[in-house]
């Protein structure tokens, strides 16, 4: 059975019907698990998707289809990106405005995420710009201006409750994934280490990148351990750099994500928090 999942921050009863007609579904029921407006259309045909996408791109609502029956408990596994997926910032950009250097940082940023240039190479750049900060810029990123994404905790909290397994694979820094993963209990956290002599960057990063291919191996091998197949794992993420990643995991959400990513990803959230992850299984 295959279920068509609509959802937003308001659903109009006028979208909502027209979207059931479209799908030719047997009913509507109100998803309650969720704090935002989310409901499943019985028994959806799948050959209307542009029609259904069509629809939901000018009401500004998500839409996916899914097994109808599927319990979140299936799941083992869920492997999050930390910039712009679980948190609202891209921390380097952050780190950037206090060397007066955002805006620079920001368009290479923008640029590697939609995968024009080498992701690896931009880190590096981006990096050596931060040369000379005091590591009191970090923290002051982190407690001023680093927050969760809308959903983000109810997401956790759910996941929990389910036995599911958290992991936080970024291509951003140790500084603050070690600190997200001890505030929020992840169970494994996996990202680069900016190097700091004297209490201040060096605008090195040390060891071995966390690029596209480590987020993908990271995410295979603590599966395996967990004797996890791919279709127990959920992969999340915005960035060019998600894409392998993603790529491991049965199901992937492309999370306000860049078109690229969007266009391979099994879902698209561009309207509502990580909450709407939840609403795509059966509450049982």
């Amino acid at each position: 059975m295959t279920d068509l999942i609509i959802q937003g921050d308001d659903v109009a009863t006028t979208d909502l019907k027209a979207l059931h007609a479209l799908a030719g579904a047997s009913g509507i029921a109100r998803i309650d698990h969720v704090s935002h407006d989310a409901f499943r259309l019985a028994d959806a045909h799948v050959d209307v998707l542009d029609a259904i996408r069509q629809r939901c791109e000018v009401a500004q609502l998500d839409f996916a289809f899914v097994d109808g029956s599927r319990p979140l408990s299936s799941i083992g596994l869920i492997a999050m990106d930390m910039d712009s997926t679980l948190v609202t910032i891209e921390c380097i950009d952050e780190i950037a405005d206090f060397a007066g250097r955002k805006a620079e940082v920001a368009a290479v940023t923008e640029s590697a995420m939609r995968g024009e240039i080498d992701w690896p190479e931009s880190l590096r750049k981006r990096v050596a710009l931060l040369k000379d900060l005091p590591e009191s810029a970090l923290s002051r990123v982190f407690e001023e201006r680093l927050k969760l994404s809308p959903g983000a905790t109810a997401l956790i909290t759910a996941a929990r409750q389910a036995g599911i397994r958290l992991l936080l694979v970024s291509g951003g820094f140790t500084f603050f994934t070690g600190r997200l993963q001890a505030q929020l209990g992840l169970d494994y956290a996996y990202s680069n280490t900016l190097e700091i002599i004297d209490g201040r960057l060096t605008g090195r990063v040390l060891g071995d990148l966390c690029d596209a291919a480590a987020k993908a191996h990271h995410l295979r091998k603590t599966a395996a351990s967990l004797g996890l197949s791919p279709q127990q794992c959920i992969a999340v993420g915005d960035g060019a750099n998600d894409l392998l990643m993603m790529a491991e995991a049965g199901l992937s959400v492309a999370y306000h994500a860049k078109p690229v990513v969007q266009a391979r990803a099994s879902v698209a959230l561009n309207h509502v928090g990580l909450s709407g992850i939840l609403a795509l299984f059966s509450k049982g």
